[in-house]
Order: C-alpha cells, then structure tokens, then sequence
C-alpha cells in the first residue's frame, strides 16, 4: 500500500473534486437522498475530507478514516478551520480491509469513495466489502465508488501516451483480461483494479448487500468545460437549476456508466 500512500502525498484529492465537480455534485446529491437526519456516517478512505465535511456541514455526526497520515491530517485541518470539530466522532489513519478499531455495526451509514479501486488483489477487496458489511447497522446503507473497465479502455484508445502500458493493443489486451493497471510513468495515477459494470452488483451482493442503485457519477457532462458551464449559469437560476435537475436524472440512467470515470454504488444491509 506505500505506492498509495506516496501517491497521495502528493497528489491534491481535495483540489481535484473542485475541478471536476461534477463527480462530487452528484454523488453528494445521492448520498443525502439515502441518509436520515441524525446519521453517523463514516467517511472510509476519506482522504481530505471533503465529503466528511460536506456532510459534517448538513448536520450529520461523521467519524473519517484513511489510509495516509498526511490526508488524515489535511482533513483535521479543514475540520478545525471551518469549526465542524464538534460533528466530528472522530479521525483516524487507518487501512480499509481493517476497520478493528469499530466495533460490529457501530455506523448508521458508510461511505467508501476510493479504496475498493485502489486494491488490486481481489482477496483485499473482499475484505474491504466484508469490514465495509460488518461496520454497518442492519438497515444502513453504503455508498461504494468504481471505476469501470469500460471508461479506461475509451481513455486508453483516446489518450495511448498518457496511459501507459496502455499504449500498446498486448498492454491494453491485458488490461482488460485482468482490469489491472499500472502507470509506466513514474509519479501518474497510483495503481488501480476497474470493475467490468456487470460484476459490480454482484461482488456486492455476495458480501451481504441487497443493491438499490448503480449511478453514473459524471452523469453527461462530465465533458463539458467552464466556458459550456458557463453558459447554462448565465441562464438564470431557475434554468440553471433545471439544468441541475436533468444532470441527476442522467445519471440514474444505465446506458451511460460505461462512459463515466466513476461509478457509484448504493446498497443496503438488510434487516
């Protein structure tokens, strides 16, 4: 895990979701749609923080984990700076496939927004899926992010040089026996494991979930520059929100999920 770890260290996660908001706008709008006032959420594999503070602002109790140091401890200072400390059950560093610190359904709702896709072995991500089961009330719901096999081959057809070994057709023939990948180029994107879509419900139903959604986070406009935003803003707020109303509904549609970065999956632990 030291090749995350190192990513991360010096990778900007928090200015990242500001300059592709998309992502964040919509799973947020999600997210909230499932939680029931009074919940405590864990942010698992946090990062930053910024969900956990977004949440800790609508007045949710929020504990926040992650497996860097230096994110757990950017995200104590975004929680300290805007005066959230109080929201806060706790922050701590800590590895996804091992959540001992929390005793058995001690969470109301859990959300896990980056490490699934980052654990390339599969037995590891089963035991994420199973600490992620075990840490959840019965009843509570989770909110798990994907990244789908699909995107990354478009990426990699569209963007050969900015994606290898995926620069070759043998290295993307391997990429999509395995869903493997790992930057040739020192300092790129940390390694990862994309999902084929059609297997995402399914490895999360056989750790215990009963599925309720799989939603495109880009929704259709993960594409669009500021210049193309800007225009639909300069509409006025009533057509802008409309605007925002039809970017929700998109991304309930399946037709578009191979074409988003990031997947969302919304499951429940049953009663």
């Amino acid at each position: 895990m030291g090749s995350i770890i190192d990513y991360y260290n010096q990778f900007d996660e928090w200015g990242r979701l500001e300059r592709e908001p998309v992502e964040f706008m919509v799973n947020f709008h999600f997210i909230k749609r499932y939680l029931k006032p009074g919940t405590h959420v864990l942010d698992n594999g946090a990062g930053p923080g910024k969900y956990a503070v977004a949440l800790a602002q609508e007045g949710y109790d929020v504990t926040l984990t992650d497996l860097s140091p230096r994110l757990v401890g950017l995200a104590a200072g975004k929680v300290k700076e805007c005066k959230l400390e109080e929201r806060f059950q706790g922050i701590h560093v800590a590895d996804a496939r091992d959540l001992g610190r929390f005793e058995d359904g001690r969470f109301d709702a859990v959300l896990m927004l980056g490490p699934l896709y980052h654990l390339q072995q599969e037995e590891d991500r089963k035991q994420a899926a199973r600490e992620l089961f075990r840490v959840v009330k019965p009843g509570g719901h989770v909110f798990v992010a994907f990244m789908s096999r699909t995107r990354h081959l478009i990426n990699s057809l569209l963007h050969p040089q900015s994606w290898k070994s995926n620069d070759t057709m043998d290295g993307i023939d391997e990429f999509m026996r395995t869903g493997v990948f790992n930057h040739s180029d020192d300092g790129r994107f940390t390694g990862a494991y994309y999902f084929p879509i059609d297997e995402i419900r399914p490895f999360m139903e056989q750790h215990g979930f009963d599925s309720v959604k799989l939603i495109a986070s880009g929704s259709v406009v993960q594409s669009m520059n500021e210049e193309q935003w800007a225009y639909w803003r300069g509409r006025g707020p009533e057509e802008y929100q409309r605007f925002l109303n039809r970017i929700m509904e998109a991304a309930e549609d399946p037709y578009i999920l191979g074409a988003s970065s990031h997947l969302l999956y919304i499951g429940v632990k049953p009663q």
